[in-house]
C-alpha cells in the first residue's frame, strides 16, 4: 500500500522507521506491478483518487465507512475536507494510536476489540467511536493488557505526544484536551481534492 502511494503510511508500527521498510529499498520504491515503470502521466482523476486512497489507508478505513464520514463532514460548518480529517483524527483507534498505546492503527483496533481500553471507566470495544473533548482513556487495570500497552509505550518512548492529547505514562492514562484541527494531521494529503472526488 505504501509503495502505490509512493510514501510512508506508517501500517507496521516501528518497521516503517527501519531499512525493513519497502519505501527505504532501491529495487522496490516503486509502484506494485510488473511494469510500473512504463506507466504514463496520472490524470487529474487519478491524481484525487489516489488522496482519497492515500487517507483510507492511512486511517484503515473502508469505503462505506469513508463515504459516511465524508457525509457528516459536508454537513458541518466547517470546510468540508478540513471537517473530514478531523473526523478521521478523532476515531478511537487514531487516537490510541496518537497516544503511543499502540505501535500501529492496525494493533490499537486489536486492542480496543479486545477489551483492553477503557473510555471514561467503561469498557469501548468500536474502534471506529469519535471522541470528544473531555474523554478520558484508561488501560483495563489487568496485567495482561498493561504489560502490552507497557511494551507499545517503550517503542516510541522519545515521540512526542501531539498538543490536543495528554498522556500519563506511568498511569497508562490519557486525556483528550481539544478536538484535533488541520495542523494535527501527520499525512500529507490535500483535503480539497478528496472533496472533488467524493462530490461527484
Amino acid at each position: 500500500m505504501c509503495r502505490r502511494e509512493g510514501m510512508k503510511l506508517f501500517l507496521k508500527g516501528s518497521r516503517c522507521e527501519t531499512a525493513r521498510c519497502p519505501i527505504e529499498r532501491q529495487n522496490r520504491n516503486h509502484p506494485p506491478g510488473m511494469h510500473s515503470w512504463r506507466r504514463g502521466r496520472i490524470s487529474d482523476y487519478g491524481v484525487r483518487l489516489r488522496e482519497k486512497q492515500k487517507v483510507k489507508r492511512y486511517y484503515g478505513v473502508l469505503e462505506r465507512q469513508f463515504r459516511i464520514y465524508f457525509k457528516q463532514a459536508e454537513r458541518m460548518r466547517a470546510n468540508t475536507g478540513e471537517a473530514l480529517l478531523g473526523i478521521l483524527e478523532r476515531r478511537l483507534d487514531n487516537v490510541i494510536h496518537k497516544m503511543h498505546f499502540a505501535v500501529s492503527h492496525r494493533q490499537a483496533r486489536q486492542a480496543i476489540a479486545q477489551g483492553h481500553i477503557r473510555l471514561n471507566g467503561r469498557r469501548m470495544d468500536v474502534a471506529s467511536y469519535l471522541v470528544k473533548s473531555g474523554d478520558r482513556i484508561t488501560v483495563k487495570p489487568v496485567e495482561k493488557s498493561q504489560k502490552m500497552i507497557k511494551a507499545a509505550l517503550e517503542v516510541d518512548a522519545s515521540a512526542p505526544v501531539q498538543s490536543w492529547l495528554q498522556v500519563d505514562q506511568a498511569g497508562l492514562e490519557g486525556v483528550v484536551l481539544a478536538l484535533p484541527t488541520r495542523d494535527d494531521v501527520q499525512i500529507p494529503v490535500e483535503g480539497q481534492l478528496i472533496v472533488e472526488f467524493c462530490s461527484k
